[in-house]
C-alpha cells in the first residue's frame, strides 16, 4: 500500500471517534493494553508528561513540547485530532512522522489490527508509542483523546500529569455534571505522579483533591502560584504578558503567539509545569522565553485564533463546546469592525442549542457542515439557528461557505470559521 491506501484503511477500516462517533468509543483499556504487549510494550521505554482536559491540552502541550526543543531535548508530541494530515498527531522535534513509517507499522500489524478489531484511536496511540520508543525520545509529550481513566493513553507512568480544566463536552460517556466529568479525567492521576491543575473550580477542586490524596499525588492548582499579566501592545501577531510566581515576577514580558483570550489561562497551566519539572530536567528561564515565543515554528500548532489574512481580517479558531464558544464570542466582542461574517459548522453530538444560544446575533452567517458523518447537516444547524435570533445562508460545503463569506467581506469586516475542529480543518 502507498501512504493514501495506508490512510484510507485506517480510516475506513478502523472505527474512528472523530469520523463515526460512539460506535467507536470503548469503555475499558483491554485492547489498548492487548496492543501495547504485542508492541513490547513501547511506552516503558521513554519519559512522558500527560495531559488532560476540557479545553486547552493541546495549546499546552505543544507549548511544554516547544519549551523542551528549546532546551535540546528529543520531544516527542502526541495529539489528536489532527487538523489536514494523519501525521500532525505524531512529531519528534515538531516533525510529523514520516509516510513510510506510517506504511510500514500498519503493513507490519494490519492482520493482528483487524483480529483485535482495535479502534483507529486505540491503533494511533500504539504507532505513536512505538515510534517514540524505536527513537528514543528524550521525553514525550501525551495529550489525551477523550476524557482521562479510560482513554487509551491512560497506560504511561509520566513524570508529571496536567489537567487543564472541566467543562461540559462527551457528557454522553463522561457524565452531566462537572464533578463526574472532573472524576473521569482524575484517572490520569497516578500513585505518587505530581499533578497540575491549571483552573481552580469550585465544583472540581475538591474531586481532584480527594483523588489526589488517594494516590499520594503532590497536587497544584497552577492559577493559585502562577499569574499572567498581560502587557498591551499593539501587535496581532502575539501577546505580552509579565509572569509572576507567588506574587513574586517570575518572567518579564513573554511573547506568546497564540492570541484567544483563553490563552492566559493555557500559559499559567504550562509555566505551572515547567516550574514543577525544572528539578528533572536542565529547563532554564530562556529555554522558557524562547520554546512560548516560537510554539507555533517549533511545533506548527493550528486552529488556535489563526489569522489566515489581514484585509480582511479573518480568523479560524477549533473551540467547539460551549466554554471554548463563550471565550471566541468575549474575544469578537473586543474587536472592531464593520461586520462579522460567521462561517459555522458543528459536529451533531455537541450541546448545539448552549453554543447557538451564546453566538451573536448582529453576524452574518454561513451555515455549512463538514465532511465527517458526525457533522450536522447545514439545513438543520440554520433551522436551530434561526430559533436563537441567528439570520445567514445555507451551503453545500465548508469551502463554498467560506469563499462567499470572504467575497462578501469588506476590507474593514472580520471573517471567522469555527464550530468544530472539522469545520476549520478544511479551511486551514
Amino acid at each position: 500500500m502507498n501512504y493514501n491506501d495506508t490512510v484510507n484503511w485506517m480510516f475506513n477500516k478502523l472505527p474512528m471517534y472523530q469520523r463515526i462517533g460512539s460506535a467507536a468509543y470503548k469503555a475499558n483499556l483491554d485492547n489498548t493494553i492487548r496492543l501495547l504487549d504485542l508492541l513490547g510494550n513501547p511506552q516503558n521505554n521513554f519519559k512522558s508528561i500527560h495531559i488532560a482536559g476540557t479545553n486547552g491540552k493541546g495549546t499546552v502541550s505543544h507549548t511544554l513540547a516547544s519549551v523542551f526543543q528549546e532546551c535540546g531535548y528529543k520531544t516527542g508530541l502526541y495529539t489528536s485530532p489532527h487538523l489536514r494530515d494523519f501525521r500532525e498527531r505524531i512529531r519528534i522535534n515538531g516533525e510529523m512522522i514520516a509516510e513510510d513509517d506510517v506504511i510500514s507499522f500498519i503493513e507490519k500489524y494490519k492482520d493482528d489490527f483487524e483480529n483485535m478489531e482495535l479502534s483507529f484511536f486505540e491503533m494511533t496511540v500504539g504507532m505513536a508509542f512505538d515510534y517514540f520508543s524505536k527513537n528514543k525520545v528524550d521525553i514525550a509529550i501525551v495529550e489525551v483523546g477523550m476524557g482521562g481513566r479510560l482513554d487509551s493513553t491512560n497506560v504511561i507512568i509520566p513524570e508529571l500529569s496536567i489537567i487543564t480544566n472541566i467543562s461540559y463536552d462527551h457528557v454522553q460517556f463522561l457524565g452531566d455534571t462537572l464533578e463526574k466529568i472532573a472524576a473521569e479525567k482524575a484517572g490520569i492521576i497516578k500513585t505518587g505522579i505530581p499533578v497540575v491543575i491549571g483552573e481552580t473550580q469550585k465544583e472540581t477542586e475538591k474531586v481532584f483533591i480527594a483523588k489526589a490524596q488517594e494516590c499520594h499525588s503532590p497536587i497544584y492548582f497552577a492559577d493559585q502560584i502562577i499569574d499572567c499579566d498581560k502587557i498591551h501592545i499593539d501587535s496581532i501577531d502575539y501577546q505580552a504578558f509579565d509572569i509572576w510566581k507567588n506574587n513574586e515576577l517570575y518572567l518579564e514580558e513573554v511573547k506568546f503567539p497564540l492570541l484567544g483570550y483563553y490563552q492566559k489561562k493555557n500559559l499559567t497551566t504550562a509555566v505551572c509545569a515547567l516550574e514543577l519539572l525544572k528539578d528533572k530536567f536542565n529547563i532554564e528561564k530562556k529555554n522558557i522565553y524562547d520554546g512560548i515565543e516560537y510554539v507555533i515554528r517549533n511545533t506548527s500548532l493550528m486552529g488556535r485564533w489563526q489569522i489566515l489574512n489581514r484585509t480582511p481580517l479573518t480568523i479560524a479558531d477549533t473551540g467547539h463546546n460551549t466554554s471554548g464558544i463563550k471565550e471566541i464570542v468575549m474575544q469578537l466582542s473586543d474587536m472592531k469592525f464593520k461586520k462579522l461574517h460567521f462561517v459555522l459548522g458543528v459536529v451533531n453530538d455537541k450541546d448545539i442549542d448552549g453554543i447557538l444560544n451564546l453566538l451573536p446575533r448582529y453576524a452574518e452567517y454561513y451555515f455549512c457542515k463538514a465532511d465527517i458523518p458526525r457533522g450536522l447537516d447545514a439545513e438543520i444547524l440554520a433551522g436551530k439557528a434561526s430559533h436563537f435570533g441567528l439570520k445567514g445562508s445555507v451551503y453545500k460545503s465548508v469551502r463554498q461557505a467560506f469563499n462567499t463569506a470572504f467575497n462578501n467581506a469588506d476590507s474593514d469586516d472580520v471573517v471567522f470559521i469555527g464550530g468544530s475542529n472539522f469545520t476549520v480543518a478544511e479551511i486551514v
